[in-house]
C-alpha cells in the first residue's frame, strides 16, 4: 500500500524489534512511506552478521525522529528517494548500505564496540552503474561513539565508508565527526577494486577526526567546494521541492553555513 504513515510515542517507547539475521525486521514497499517518534531495533548481536533492523525499498519515503538500531547491516537503504531527518542510527559495520538515493539530515550515528578483530564502517554505498543518480549524503550529522566503544575506543578502527559496489557514492558535509573515525577516513572494500571509479567527498565538516590531511588519496575521493557541495541539498539531489515540503516535517533545504 502507498502513502502510509506511522507514528509512534518515541523511538524509546514505540520499538519494533526482533532478532532475524539475513531476514529482515521491517520493510517498507509502498511508495510515500513516513515514519514519525519510532524505533527499529535488531538485537541478534554482533555475532550473526547481517541482522537488519530496517529496510527501505520504496520512493519519496521519510523519517523523523526514529531510531535505527543494530550491528551490522542495521539500514538497508534500497532505492527510491529517501530522507532521515533527526534520526538516530547506531552499528558496526556497513550499517547504512545499499542503493538509495538518500540524504540523512541532523542525524546522530553512533558507531558501536565491535567483535574483537573487527572494525566500524558507516556506509556501504552500492551504486554499480555509473549512470545511477544514487548516492547517501549525510549532512550536518554527528559521528559519534555509542556507551559501548567510548571506553575502548582506541582498540578499533573506524571509517566513514566503503566501496561496496564501483561507482559507491557517498558525501559527507556539513557534519560534526569525532575522534573515533581514522584519520584515512574512508577503507577500501578489496583492493583497489573501485577507488578510481567512486565518489567520495566531503565538506565543510568539523570535530577531531575532520581533518584530512591523512586522509586517503585516492582518485575518487575528493575535498569539494561549496558551489559542487550545494548539488547534493535536498532540492537537487532529491528533488525534495515537489514531495518533500507537504509532509510535516522539518527539511533543511539548502547549506547550513
Amino acid at each position: 500500500m502507498v502513502n502510509i504513515t506511522i507514528y509512534g510515542d518515541g523511538y524509546n517507547k514505540s520499538i519494533v524489534t526482533g532478532n532475524k539475521t539475513v531476514k529482515m525486521e521491517f520493510t517498507v514497499l509502498g511508495n510515500g512511506f513516513m515514519a514519525k517518534y519510532i524505533g527499529f531495533r535488531n538485537t541478534a548481536g554482533p555475532l550473526k552478521e547481517q541482522a537488519v533492523a530496517l529496510q527501505v525499498y520504496a520512493d519519496h519515503v521519510a523519517f523523523l525522529n526514529c531510531l535505527m538500531e543494530g550491528y551490522q547491516d542495521t539500514l538497508y537503504a534500497n532505492l527510491g528517494k529517501q530522507f532521515y531527518r533527526d534520526c538516530q542510527i547506531t552499528g558496526t559495520i556497513d550499517f547504512v548500505f545499499d542503493d538509495a538515493r538518500a540524504v540523512f539530515q541532523n542525524c546522530n550515528i553512533y558507531l558501536r564496540k565491535p567483535l574483537k578483530n573487527q572494525q566500524n564502517v558507516v556506509t556501504a554505498q552500492g551504486k554499480e552503474k555509473y549512470r545511477e543518480n544514487t548516492g547517501f549524503v549525510l549532512q550536518n550529522c554527528n559521528f559519534l561513539a555509542d556507551d559501548t566503544l567510548k571506553p575502548e575506543n582506541g582498540r578499533f578502527k573506524s571509517y566513514l565508508g566503503r566501496p561496496w559496489k564501483i561507482y559507491s557514492t557517498t558525501i559527507v558535509m556539513e557534519s560534526y565527526i569525532g575522534d573515533l573515525i581514522s584519520s584515512r577516513g574512508w577503507l577500501e572494500w578489496n583492493g583497489t577494486r573501485g577507488l578510481n571509479t567512486l565518489f567520495y567527498a566531503e565538506f565543510n565538516n568539523r570535530g577531531p577526526g575532520s581533518d584530512t590531511s591523512g586522509i586517503v588519496r585516492w582518485p575518487g575521493y575528493k575535498v569539494i567546494k561549496r558551489e559542487e557541495a550545494r548539488r547534493y541539498i535536498v532540492g537537487p539531489f532529491l528533488q525534495g521541492e515537489t514531495w518533500l515540503t507537504n509532509l510535516g516535517i522539518p527539511v533543511h533545504s539548502g547549506l547550513f553555513n
